[in-house]
This record gives C-alpha cells, structure tokens and sequence, in this order.
C-alpha cells in the first residue's frame, strides 16, 4: 500500500547522519546533528517531504536527529522510511528479521523517531536465519496494528522478492541501481514493474562517483567515501570507468548542468523506477539532485547515456 498519490520522486537518505550507514566502526561520525538538521531543512524547502533511515544508521543518531528535527519544525506531511536487521548498538548477536525482533526493533524506532507509526517499514537485507513467511507476516501483524503503513525490501534479488510474494506483498523495493551498478535491469525491474512492486533506488550517483570528485590520475578527496569505507565502491576505479565519467562530464557541460543532475536524471527517467533516495552530505548537494527533476531524458538519450559504461560489469 501507498500513500495517497502514490510514492514522492525524492526521497532524502538519511544515513549519514551521526555515522556512515550501519556501520559500527562509524558511529559517532558523518553529519552532526547541527549539519544534520541543516540537511533536513533544505531539503524539506525543496519540497522533499519522504525522509529514508534506518534503525542502525549512526548507531540510533539518525533516527534520533530525525525526531528531534520533526519536534522542532513540526513539518507538514513528512513520510518516514527505517529500516531493520543491523544493530543500532553495534552488537554482531542482534541482527535479523525474526518476527520478535521486528516488533521489538520498531518500538525502540518509534520512539528515537518520535512518531506513533511510520509509513514504510524495509527489511535492510535478506535474513537466512528467518524463514521468509515469518518475517512477511510479522510485518503483516505490525500493520494490521496501525504502526506502518506498509513494508518493503531492501537489498533483494528476484529470487528473494518471489520468496515475498508467497506470502504477502511488499510495497516497495530499495537497490542500488546507478549507471554505475544496473544489475537489477537483468530481472528485479521487470518482476517490480509486472507485479506493481514500487521500486525506488538508493545509491543514484554510486557514492559520489558520478558527481565528478573522483578524476583518473588523482588523490581522492579528503573525507570522501573512498578515503573512509572505499570497499563497496573500489571496483570502479578503472580506466572504463574514468573514460565514462569524463564523457559524462561533457553532456553535463553541454547541457549546462552538473553531472550529477544528469546521472540522476538518467535513473528517474527509467520508466520501471519510481523515485529515488537522494544521501546529501551537504545542503547544497541537493541541488543536481532538484536539477535532476527538471531534466527531460527520452529513451535514445538514456541509451547514449548508458553506453558511456558499456565496458562496466554490473553484477
């Protein structure tokens, strides 16, 4: 289930926020609650009303900031996304989407968050230890009890979502898809867009690499992802890759936008997405991001885009 008018286009993630995703060796760092908050405000001034989170995020901080922002601005129709199965405590024996400990996860959500319910509950990853039908159902319970408004999965493959729909159906899927990392093109887009599975992907601009700071030859920048947690983004420091991103650059330039508008721009414009989550480390990061919205891609276009990376291996 949705909300009423479906899904928003932009969706701000906040895992950055007092930490670097899930993360235990992270938590205490990225954004301050005091950058925090300033992320929040302009992005809501920039018509964003979906805030992504999750329990673990910056051990708690996250959704704790988010709490405090709320109490503080009081915004009006702001949907909440968290998520469950990492420890917010950074402890590796409390993980996974037992039905107990979903219950016990989002209570413990609700209160850091503030509210009485959110409007999207995701299972962060797969659970090997749960049997789906659990987990489906669990989620089923804290619905039908009115404290989410649906559920989802985040970080599944085709098999996993069929595993779901035996049992239920989620709302919503959340990958990573970029035009860096097309992996779910092959068979999650289809299996989302034929069951009316909402998909709405993380990771657009593949941490920072399509913005344009990573150039071939030079020293990645101070306080980057790839001079902090460079291992999910390693693989793409190849000349493929850099030959790509330069002639990313000049489309961008022709167009007269930043390149991270136009790979954004490149992922909304797949007619199988829904929205995406945008993750500022800065306010001033959200602007490609608002670009990106006004940028008009037909299919030729996301083609000569895509064949920039041709060379990539997705998977």
């Amino acid at each position: 289930m949705s909300p009423p008018g479906g899904w928003p286009r932009l969706s701000l993630g906040c895992g950055n926020f007092g930490g670097i995703g899930s993360a235990p060796a992270f938590f205490g760092r990225g954004a301050s609650e005091q950058e925090a908050f300033a992320i929040m405000d302009a992005a809501h001034a920039g018509g964003i009303v979906w805030f992504d989170t999750a329990d673990a995020y910056g051990g708690g901080a996250s959704e704790t900031f988010i709490g405090r922002w709320r109490a503080a601005r009081a915004p009006a129709g702001l949907l909440l996304t968290t998520k469950v199965f990492h420890s917010p405590h950074g402890d590796p024996g409390d993980r996974g989407l037992a039905p107990a400990r979903l219950a016990r996860s989002l209570e413990a959500s609700l209160e850091r968050l503030g509210v009485e319910r959110v409007d999207l509950y995701l299972a962060h990853e797969p659970d090997p230890e749960t049997p789906i039908g659990e987990t489906v159902e669990a989620f089923e319970e804290l619905r039908a009890r009115g404290l989410i408004g649906a559920w989802g999965l985040s970080n599944v493959n085709a098999a996993g979502i069929g595993a779901a729909l035996a049992y239920g159906r989620p709302a919503l899927v959340q990958n990573s898809y970029s035009l860096l990392e097309r992996a779910d093109e092959a068979e999650v887009l289809p299996l989302c867009s034929a069951e009316g599975i909402a998909y709405v992907p993380y990771g657009p601009l593949a941490g920072g690499w399509l913005t344009g700071k990573y150039a071939r030859g030079a020293a990645y920048p101070a306080g980057s992802r790839m001079t902090m947690r460079p291992e999910p983004y390693g693989r793409f420091a190849v000349e493929d890759v850099f030959d790509g991103l330069e002639s990313l650059a000049r489309e961008a330039a022709r167009r007269g936008v930043e390149s991270a508008a136009l790979a954004f721009a490149w992922v909304l414009a797949n007619p199988a997405v829904t929205g995406a989550v945008c993750g500022p480390s800065r306010p001033e990061q959200l602007d490609p991001v608002l670009a990106a919205l006004a940028l008009s891609l037909d299919a030729a276009e996301r083609a000569e885009l895509g064949s920039y990376f041709k060379a990539v291996a997705w998977a």
